[in-house]
């Protein structure tokens, strides 16, 4: 039973723990965090695209990942671009729409995103430095959606987003809780627990800085501004700022909130 209110406990393996495993081979662990496979074909290509045409720069650097790493995904669309230096951690959860754009030092991880994987819509963006990780949950974005900068996705029980959804830069959405009911324990040997997945509907902006936590689930049309810090459920075509974020107004009426 988790003691934080309406809590749900998520299992997972530490990593500290999957990376030290003594009963098993250096190998075998980098391919089970890498891929989640045992192949060791799929290990030799994998290294072998990644490590030869991963950081080219240029046109040349576009042209050689869009034709060699759909080999990697689970299935891509036509017209993807992909930058340099890009990670990829199981990428045979991830599906890739037609003409995705995902900019240089990203991170698609889909090691504990289970069967749902990540998948990305049509034309949707992922600027540079951005990272979508499945730790415990699936992350599904819809078409159009264009994510700024340094924004952080990290689904612990699911991160489900919408069309036509901007997304600033430095934006973190998602993560889970440690429990922290005792204290002769550190906290993250307590356990994990999420408040539940996050819902952003369609066409939904928000703006630089914002934080969306586990368990809440945003409208259609909603607007948060930079730096609000979204703890609770907006209805659709609300205007949100602030830590705790608040409504300020409805866009669909004239009059303050």
């Amino acid at each position: 039973m988790v003691s934080q209110k309406t809590g749900k406990l998520v299992s997972k393996i530490p990593l500290t723990e999957q990376l030290n495993q003594t009963e098993s081979s250096v190998l075998k662990r980098y391919k089970n965090k890498v891929l989640g496979s045992e192949s060791f074909f799929s290990l030799l290509k994998y290294e072998i695209i990644t490590s030869l045409f991963g950081d080219i720069s240029g046109g040349l650097g576009y042209l050689l990942r869009k034709r060699l790493y759909r080999n990697l995904f689970k299935n891509v669309g036509e017209g993807i671009i992909l930058g340099k230096g890009i990670v990829l951690r199981h990428p045979g959860k991830i599906i890739l729409g037609n003409r995705v754009a995902i900019d240089d030092y990203g991170l698609l991880d889909a090691s504990g995103a289970g069967e749902e994987g990540i998948r990305l819509g049509d034309d949707v963006i992922v600027s540079r430095n951005c990272v979508i990780q499945g730790k415990t949950g699936s992350v599904i974005i819809g078409a159009k959606t264009d994510i700024g900068c340094n924004t952080i996705l990290a689904s612990a029980t699911g991160i489900f987003i919408g069309r036509s959804v901007l997304i600033a830069g430095n934006c973190y959405i998602g993560g889970g809780r440690y429990l922290s009911d005792r204290c002769d324990i550190p906290m993250m040997e307590q356990g994990l627990y999420s408040k539940g997945p996050v819902a952003i509907a369609d066409d939904v902006w928000l703006g630089a800085g914002a934080i969306v936590l586990d368990g809440v689930s945003i409208g259609k049309g909603c607007i948060v501004g930079a730096g609000a810090l979204v703890t609770k459920d907006l209805p659709d075509y609300s205007v949100a700022v602030g830590v705790p974020a608040r409504i300020i107004r409805n866009r669909k009426e004239t009059q303050d909130v």
